[in-house]
């Protein structure tokens, strides 16, 4: 079996069996996405502790194996992750968790919908902390 294999079957079995797929109640952030050229779409709850980390993360999400596998890898990743951390996210690091970089550009697009999604809610919380006016 090559390892071209053993990551097909790994993103195969997260896409089956994703982790942490669902709905999470309470929650502090909440973005969705979508990739319309394939009907890809993704939605990332997460939990923040008090010391601005992850506490928990879920996702609702509809389409293709790469978008759903991306998105219940990265939720598994992002647990315990300070939120800070998110910002630096990169397209090499959702590539490198999938076991490839040989995706095509439609592709591509397919796998960084979920880090799209999570980096879109971190900047709106942190951006409306910023703008909440401090306590005197």
């Amino acid at each position: 079996m090559s390892s071209s294999d053993i990551y097909r079957e790994l993103i195969l079995d997260y896409y089956r069996n994703p982790r942490n797929f669902g709905k999470l109640d309470p929650h502090d952030i909440e973005a969705r996405d979508s990739n319309p050229l394939c009907g890809d779409e993704i939605e990332i709850q997460v939990k923040v502790s008090a010391d601005q980390k992850i506490e928990d993360i879920h996702f609702l999400g509809k389409g293709c194996a790469i978008s759903q596998a991306s998105a219940s890898m990265l939720t598994e990743l992002a647990k315990g992750k300070p939120l800070e951390w998110v910002k630096e996210l990169s397209k090499g690091d959702i590539l490198k968790m999938l076991g490839t970089s040989d995706l095509g550009p439609a592709r591509i697009k397919c796998a960084l919908l979920s880090m799209k999604v999570l980096k879109t809610g971190v900047y709106g919380y942190l951006g409306a902390a910023l703008d909440e006016p401090a306590d005197h």
